[in-house]
């Protein structure tokens, strides 16, 4: 078995915003269950996530977004929060945010994802976290008036293929899908409908490589040996589920290259080469204090949530 080495995340205490609420609903509001840290039982495990809701919330203000943010290995919804700043974004749009949490042999450390070929616990147990996203969106969308039509899925690392995963199980509700320094491995089977997908990976990424192969960087464990698909096989492989038209227009920028699909229905499958970025989130803080130092010339969060508001189902 070789190991991903993507670096070991570290959990990273953030408080809750002042535009966001933990009390209970007033009055006539939809019922839901305090913002912060929830608990869900999946499959007879108790899982976790950690939820953001927009202060002022309510159902006759109208229906909102939903993202649901998927850390990397390693990591857990306290460092997803910090290292996306998605908290921050929500709580100026209007939308709620959710940041679940893989699992792992350590309460809430060192937490992975099933992406059937990564990564480590989750995918030693074939943990059925597609049944747990799904699960979570359930139960969000029974408690809190959610457009259905508005539900998207981003992810760095790991938490990018597993949002790969997602995209491919639940085209049927995510209507939009932003995998970051992630990868595809080729034997993906296709998803039921069309689905909007940009990909975000950084050109300095030594963790999860762009042409391909084994995985580099820290450590050789967490990956079962399938080798990665090249970077470019990720637009490939949601142009051709998508029926978009190849080849994709290239744009070359100082900092950025951009690939673009035309494609029918409203769809679009872009992918983003951040070129002074490694395996980090781009306009981001660090996943750890090992890990990469995130580009500065893109803020992937601006970018994804941009990319959210201009696709709906």
């Amino acid at each position: 078995m070789r190991r991903l080495g993507m670096p070991v995340l570290i959990a990273i205490a953030a408080a809750l915003l002042p535009h966001f609420a933990s009390a209970a609903p007033a009055a006539g509001q939809a019922e839901q269950a305090s913002a912060g840290r929830q608990t869900l039982v999946h499959d007879g495990i108790e899982r976790h996530y950690l939820l953001r809701v927009p202060a002022d919330l309510r159902p006759d203000k109208g229906r909102v977004p939903l993202v649901l943010v998927l850390h990397g290995g390693g990591g857990n919804a306290d460092n997803a929060e910090t290292m996306t700043g998605f908290t921050a974004k929500a709580s100026k749009e209007g939308f709620i945010v959710a940041y679940p949490e893989g699992s792992g042999r350590l309460k809430g450390r060192l937490l992975t994802w099933n992406a059937v070929h990564c990564c480590g616990y989750a995918m030693e147990k074939q943990v059925d976290d597609v049944g747990f996203i799904n699960a979570l969106i359930d139960k969000l969308t029974q408690s809190y008036p959610i457009d259905t039509g508005r539900i998207y899925a981003t992810g760095m690392s790991n938490g990018g293929m597993m949002t790969h995963r997602l995209g491919i199980a639940l085209s049927g509700r995510l209507a939009a899908i932003v995998p970051v320094v992630a990868t595809v491995f080729g034997d993906e089977p296709q998803p039921a409908g069309p689905l909007s997908a940009l990909m975000i990976n950084g050109a300095l990424d030594q963790n999860v490589p762009n042409a391909g192969g084994a995985p580099g960087g820290r450590g050789a464990s967490a990956w079962d040996g399938m080798p990665a698909r090249p970077m470019l096989d990720q637009a490939r492989f949601w142009a051709a589920a998508d029926a978009c038209a190849s080849p994709p227009q290239q744009i070359d920028q100082a900092t950025t290259t951009q690939w673009r699909y035309t494609c029918p229905g409203g769809k679009a499958v872009e992918l983003y080469l951040v070129k002074d970025n490694g395996h980090a989130w781009p306009g981001g803080q660090p996943g750890s204090r090992r890990g990469d130092t995130p580009s500065q010339s893109l803020n992937a969060t601006d970018l994804i949530w941009a990319f959210f508001q201009a696709h709906p189902k």
